[in-house]
C-alpha cells in the first residue's frame, strides 16, 4: 500500500494549513477564516461526542441491550412540534441522490424529481479533488451556469426548472486531513457544510431555497444538538433569519432509532424531518451488538422491509415525524436499469413499484431513488396515494405501537445464509473498495448502485458470519480460510469480467488488503472508509 501526503502549505489565515491544491477560487481567505471559526467553536464538542459514542458502545456490551432514554421521557410525551416546512420543502415526493460531479449534478437536477441530495458522504470518495470540485460544481449549479461536455462530445446544461437542492455533508466521525486548523485535521462535516454555506447560503436564503441539508450517521440527540448549534452560528454570520437552514436527519443507526423524538426536538427550529436510511441501519444493527448471535442477518439481498424489525423501525419513524409536524422520508431504490436486459428491468421495476407503494401507503411523504429512470416509477406511486396533496403529515399513524423489543428483533428477518450470499458479499466488498479507492464512491455493480452503506452491510456480514461460525445451507462453516478461497474465486471472476487492461489499474491489491482488514480481523472495524481513507489523495 502507498499513500500520498502533499506538503503542508501555510495560508493567509493564522493557524490554517492546506496540504493539497489550495484552490483559491473556493478556499478564499475569508472562507478559510470561516472554516477555522467553525472548527475552533465546535471541534472540541464533536470530539467529546465521538468519545461518548465509544463509552455508550462499551456500556451496551455490558448491558446487552438498548432502550428508550429514561431522562428524556418528558420530551417523548410532550406536546410540541417542529417549525413548519418552507414552501420549497413542502412537496418532497421523490428525491434523487448522488455525488457532486458535474454530470451527476446536472442530470439529477434535471431529472424531474422534487429534490436532489448532493452527496459528500456515502456515494462520494472524499478525495480532495472530489470535495473541492464538488463545492465549485454546486456553486455553479446554484448560479445556473454549470455545464459539462462528455468525452463523446455530448453537452449537458441545466433546465430552466430544476429540483430543490439538498446537501449531505460527511458524518461526524470523519476528519479532513488535507486541511489543518491549529495543527489538527478539520472535521469533515464542518468543512463540507462550511464551504457550502459560505459560498451559497445568502443566495439560497434570498430565494427561499434554504440552505437545506441531510445530516448523516448520528447516534444520539446530543449529536443533533451540535448540528443545531452549527446552524445557529451560520445563520448569525450570514445575517439570515433564525430557522432559515433546514436539516433532515437520517435515522440510519440503531441507537438513533431510540431517540427520534429527541433528535427532532433538538433541531425543532431547523428540522425538515427524518429519513429512513435503511441500508446503513442494517449495517448498524450488526455493528451495535457484534458479539450477539441473535443479531446475525441472513443473505443481505434477502432482508426486505417486510422483516418485522424493519417495519417497526419505519412505522415508528413515520408516527414520530407526523406527530411532530415533520416529513418522513423513505429509503433508497438502488436499481440501475440495464440497457440490454429487458426481462431484468421488468422484474426489478416491479420490485421498485412495490417498494414505493409500500412506503407511500405506510405514510411516508417522499422517497429516494439512485437513477433518473426510477423517478417516474416512484412519483407514480406517491401521486396515487397523495392525490394532489403536497404530503401526508396529517396522517398520524395512531395505530402504531413499537417497543424496544420490536426494534431489536433482528432475528425476525427471514432468509438463509448461502454460498451465493457469501460470494456476493465478497465480490461487492472488493469491487466497491476498488472503485472507492479510484475516486468513485457510487459504483454500479451488477445493476445495483452500491455505495458505502451497502458495502458496509456486505463486509460486516462476512465478519459476522466468521465471528459466529455460521453454517451455510450446504453445510460448510464460514471461516477465514473459506472466505479467502471465495475471494480468490471472485477476484478471478472480476478479472474476467473487466478485462486485463482495466484490472491492472483497478487498485485490486489495495482493495484486497482493505478487504482483509475489515472482513477478516479480530475486531469489527467501525467504518471501512476509515482505513481506506489513508490510501487516497
Amino acid at each position: 500500500m502507498t499513500t500520498s501526503t502533499p506538503p503542508v502549505g501555510e495560508t493567509a489565515v493564522d493557524g490554517v494549513e492546506v496540504n493539497a491544491d489550495p484552490r483559491p477560487d473556493v478556499l478564499t481567505p475569508e472562507a478559510l477564516a470561516w472554516l477555522a471559526e467553525l472548527q475552533r467553536t465546535f471541534g472540541q464538542e464533536r470530539n467529546a461526542l465521538l468519545a461518548r459514542r465509544a463509552e455508550r458502545r462499551a456500556e451496551r456490551q455490558e448491558s446487552a441491550t438498548l432502550d428508550f432514554l429514561a431522562d428524556t421521557q418528558h420530551i417523548r410525551s410532550g406536546n410540541w412540534s417542529v417549525a413548519p416546512a418552507p414552501p420549497a420543502l413542502r412537496n418532497r415526493r421523490v428525491e434523487i441522490t448522488g455525488p457532486t460531479d458535474a454530470k451527476m449534478v446536472i442530470n439529477a437536477l434535471n431529472s424531474g424529481s422534487t429534490g436532489f441530495m448532493a452527496d459528500f458522504e456515502d456515494s462520494n470518495t472524499p478525495t480532495w479533488h472530489n470535495l473541492i470540485q464538488g463545492q465549485a460544481n454546486l456553486s455553479a449549479a446554484i448560479a445556473g451556469t454549470l455545464t459539462f461536455t462528455a468525452p463523446d462530445g455530448r453537452e449537458y446544461a441545466l433546465n430552466d426548472e430544476v429540483a430543490t437542492l439538498l446537501v449531505r455533508p460527511r458524518g461526524w466521525h470523519l476528519d479532513e486531513r488535507h486541511l489543518l486548523v491549529d495543527g489538527e485535521p478539520m472535521t469533515g462535516a464542518l468543512l463540507d457544510f462550511g464551504l457550502f454555506v459560505f459560498h451559497n447560503g445568502q443566495a439560497l436564503a434570498e430565494r427561499g431555497d434554504g440552505p437545506f441539508f441531510y445530516l448523516p450517521k448520528m447516534e444520539s440527540h446530543r449529536e443533533a444538538r451540535l448540528w443545531n448549534d452549527v446552524f445557529d452560528l451560520a445563520e448569525q454570520r450570514l445575517g439570515v433569519a433564525p430557522g432559515t437552514m433546514k436539516g433532515t436527519v437520517l435515522i440510519e443507526t440503531l441507537p438513533a432509532a431510540f431517540e427520534m423524538d429527541e433528535i427532532l426536538f433538538e433541531l425543532r427550529t431547523h428540522s425538515a424531518g427524518l429519513n429512513a436510511g435503511r441500508w446503513d441501519y442494517l449495517f448498524s444493527a450488526m455493528k451495535t451488538f457484534p458479539d450477539r448471535p441473535e443479531f446475525i442477518l441472513p443473505d443481505r439481498n434477502s432482508v426486505t422491509m417486510a422483516a418485522p424489525f424493519m417495519t417497526a423501525y419505519t412505522d415508528l419513524l413515520v408516527k414520530t415525524c407526523h406527530r411532530r409536524g415533520a416529513h418522513a422520508m423513505g429509503g433508497m431504490a438502488a436499481f440501475i436499469p440495464s440497457r440490454r436486459d429487458a426481462e431484468l428491468n421488468e422484474k426489478a421495476m416491479a420490485k421498485v413499484h412495490a417498494d414505493k407503494r409500500r412506503e407511500a401507503t405506510a405514510g411516508f411523504d417522499g422517497t429516494w431513488v439512485a437513477h433518473p429512470d426510477l423517478v417516474s416509477v416512484a412519483m407514480e406511486e406517491f401521486d396515487e396515494v397523495l392525490q394532489g396533496r403536497d404530503n401526508q403529515v396529517d396522517r398520524q399513524r395512531d395505530d402504531v405501537t413499537v417497543t424496544a423489543a420490536d426494534l431489536l428483533d433482528v432475528a425476525s428477518a427471514e432468509g438463509e445464509i448461502t454460498e451465493d450470499g457469501l460470494c456476493n458479499d465478497v465480490n461487492v466488498t472488493i469491487q466497491y473498495v476498488s472503485s472507492w479507492l479510484r475516486g468513485n464512491g457510487a459504483a454500479g455493480i451488477y445493476n445495483m448502485m452500491e455505495d458505502a452503506a451497502t458495502a458496509e452491510i456486505a463486509r460486516s456480514q462476512i465478519w459476522q458470519w466468521i465471528h459466529h461460525g455460521v453454517t451455510l445451507t450446504d453445510g460448510r462453516q464460514v471461516t477465514r480460510e473459506l472466505v479467502r478461497t471465495v475471494a480468490d474465486d471472485e477476484l478471478a471472476k472480476i478479472r474476467g469480467e473487466v478485462g486485463e487492461e482495466f484490472y491492472a489499474k483497478s487498485r485490486a491489491d489495495d482493495a484486497v488488503a482493505i478487504f482483509e482488514q475489515v472482513c477478516l480481523g479480530d475486531e469489527l472495524v467501525e467504518f471501512l472508509t476509515l482505513p481506506a481513507y489513508e490510501l487516497i489523495d
